[in-house]
């Protein structure tokens, strides 16, 4: 009578390995890849939040001082002014009424205004003093011209014949202050610009060493999807994601202060119009208003910064995963 024996399970080496549960949740699909909760992902959501805040207040400055600028080049386009000195062997009230007849026929002007005496004494008061006798000094009187909107007068014509008829008359059309204006404005906007590539750096490093730091994290969890045949492709669309979710709430967050702040100035704008502050206000900033267009332009940048959150995770997991091939 034979006996069996009982045959021993061969065992490979491989059997004696345990998953671990969280790559085992990870490689089912029950728990992610990337930690939603976590330090470093907080402390990323605040970055992006104050680069956000950063970028919109800079694009709001940009767009109040170009819309001031544009203001006030309207406002001096439409005027022009004569200016007549006083020479020996003439009469200045005479020259002063002569312009100002030249002027008036000239088409496309729509009001004339001569300074008298004492005006002119009231323009120059804060620098002379009052008291001035306009006889004894040699102060010029100024013509404020008007021009109609929609129109275009020949300035250059109106200045000739002022030189011809009336010698000691010169016509100012502020094309200096216009351009100077303009050059004022373009720096501004070429300084915010670079204000903006600074903020889009900052937030890409700040990005690429976020990823950095989770996939150092992770970096045992992502070798073993790796090694198991997750896709390169899967791995970083995991990372891309949750970094994407991060970058909109933190742009969402400073993007939304920036509007909050923009707003606030606007409604108190509106609410000292009037007032000797807000008119002081008004004429150097303009109406502190960016309008929908600037609104816009805002909401478009939390797009835009997580758009570039995502775009510098995936490329930094991207590099990781060649490293480890």
């Amino acid at each position: 009578m034979s006996t069996t024996e009982p045959v021993e399970a061969m065992t490979e080496p491989w059997d004696e390995l345990e998953t671990p549960p969280t790559v085992v949740r990870r490689l089912a699909g029950t728990a992610p890849i990337v930690p939603k909760d976590s330090i470093a992902g907080r402390s990323l959501a605040v970055v992006v939040a104050i680069m956000t805040f950063l970028a919109s207040l800079t694009t709001g400055a940009a767009m109040l001082v170009v819309g001031a600028a544009s203001d006030w080049q309207s406002e001096v386009s439409r005027e022009v002014t004569i200016q007549v000195r006083p020479a020996p062997g003439r009469n200045i009230d005479t020259d002063v009424r002569a312009a100002s007849d030249i002027a008036r026929a000239t088409p496309g002007i729509a009001e004339i205004h001569a300074f008298t005496k004492e005006e002119s004494a009231r323009l120059v008061e804060p620098w002379l003093g009052a008291g001035l006798s306009m006889d004894d000094l040699p102060i010029p009187r100024l013509i404020v011209v008007k021009v109609a909107p929609g129109t275009r007068p020949d300035l250059a014509a109106l200045g000739q014949l002022l030189t011809t008829r009336v010698p000691p008359a010169s016509l100012d059309d502020h094309r200096r202050w216009i351009e100077r204006m303009r050059t004022m404005a373009e720096t501004a906007v070429f300084a915010c610009i670079a204000v903006m590539t600074l903020v889009w750096v900052v937030t890409v490093l700040s990005v690429t060493f976020a990823t950095r730091g989770v996939m150092a994290t992770n970096r045992p969890i992502v070798e073993v999807l790796h090694y198991v045949g997750a896709t390169d492709a899967f791995i970083s669309s995991q990372f891309q994601r949750h970094f994407l979710i991060l970058g909109f709430k933190g742009g969402a967050i400073g993007g939304g202060i920036a509007i909050l702040l923009f707003a606030v100035l606007e409604a108190a704008k509106a609410w000292f119009a009037g007032t000797p502050a807000g008119d002081e206000v008004a004429g150097l900033f303009g109406s502190l208003s960016i309008g929908v267009a600037g609104y816009l332009a805002i909401a478009l940048q939390i797009i835009f910064m997580a758009m570039v959150t995502a775009f510098a995770s995936r490329r930094t997991v991207n590099g990781t995963l060649q490293s480890i091939d």
